[in-house]
């Protein structure tokens, strides 16, 4: 992928700065992949329509990105969509939208133009919540997130929108978070190309709201960068081998009284183990044990097990969200049959 400076994309493809978002949010990287898989692919920008619904996601292209746009009402963004890429057939239609937006509201737009499969791309920032209004509940939530609707907890188990979408019929499914910008700008460069519907969810930061779902105690400067640290810590990609040999140890108390006890006793033992605290998406804030091979790793989890301030302990992988393309595939496009249809029917 060349490097090309902030300046070029500005010149070319942003029509308004400075952007509305809050300090740390993730949809100013998300435009900034965009533009980017646009710019690769040589698009023109006056057969490019931009379609969003209601909520910080939908502000991605409007007023932002330079094409035509459609600021549309709350989760209707891919009814719209479905109209004008059926009128115009040549238009290359990319729905930005959020988990509240696209899966909350306008869930069943999403499943069912999944699986009429219209060539349209669908970019899903998912926050976590329903952020632009104040940080409610949305149907990607995490079980036992404290939210302003759910200040004891999160009693509902969460939507797998790759899952989901990939089960209604999409031709093109993948999930990133804003922090793999190489990844995704590859991924929106796919996912356009594709003759089909094409989806992508994309983990973004939040840190207005999510300061609250995780709980963090930290000045209000130091939480992008915390979040973006627990985004990589929390996610795997499919298909790759973790790097390193390590497990984690969840605090059974307090984590301070458990990184001291396991600091304590994998000295002890001379183990050659590091631990130190991190934070986890599903786990929450815990101790990562880093071993020098795999001999060392079995013997770090059996101590683990032994100490009395841990609650368990968990792989690797255990717990991580999967990152990848999870579907690559063809089967006829939704406005080319109906054309098809109509042609039959004796019209255009």
């Amino acid at each position: 992928m060349p490097v090309k400076p902030l300046s070029y994309y500005r010149e070319r493809y942003i029509r308004h700065q400075p952007s509305p978002f809050c300090p740390g949010c993730g949809n100013g990287i998300i435009l900034n992949c965009f533009a980017r898989a646009v710019d690769e692919l040589g698009l023109d920008q006056d057969r490019i329509l931009c379609v969003s619904g209601i909520g910080c996601s939908a502000w991605i292209p409007s007023p932002h990105f330079n094409s035509d746009t459609l600021h549309t009402t709350h989760g209707r963004a891919l009814a719209f969509a479905t109209g004008a890429k059926v009128f115009n057939s040549d238009l290359t239609v990319v729905v930005f939208t959020g988990d509240g937006d696209g899966a909350g509201i306008g869930g069943n737009h999403l499943i069912h133009a999944a699986r009429r499969n219209i060539d349209i791309t669908t970019i899903l920032v998912n926050n976590l919540s329903y952020a632009m209004t104040g940080g409610q509940i949305a149907p990607t939530t995490l079980h036992g997130s404290r939210t302003i609707t759910s200040p004891y907890g999160n009693p509902e188990n969460p939507f797998d929108l790759c899952r989901l979408v990939a089960a209604a019929g999409a031709t093109y499914v993948a999930r990133w978070t804003a922090y793999h910008v190489v990844e995704l700008t590859r991924s929106m460069e796919e996912a356009i190309k594709n003759r089909g519907f094409s989806f992508i969810e994309v983990i973004s930061p939040c840190p207005t709201r999510q300061r609250r779902i995780f709980g963090f105690r930290n000045p209000i400067y130091e939480v992008p960068s915390r979040i973006m640290e627990m985004l990589v810590e929390s996610t795997y990609i499919r298909g790759r081998e973790p790097k390193g040999h390590y497990c984690y140890a969840i605090p059974r108390a307090g984590v301070k009284e458990a990184l001291e006890a396991v600091e304590t006793e994998l000295g002890r033992r001379d183990l050659g183990a590091g631990v130190r605290q991190v934070d986890h998406l599903r786990w929450g804030t815990v101790l990562r044990v880093d071993c020098a091979g795999p001999e060392e790793l079995d013997s770090v989890k059996e101590l683990l097990g032994e100490v009395p301030e841990v609650e368990r302990v968990v792989g690797a992988l255990e717990g991580k969200v999967e990152l990848g393309v999870f579907v690559r595939e063809r089967r006829p496009e939704f406005v080319e049959s109906l054309r098809e249809v109509m042609r039959r029917a004796g019209g255009v």
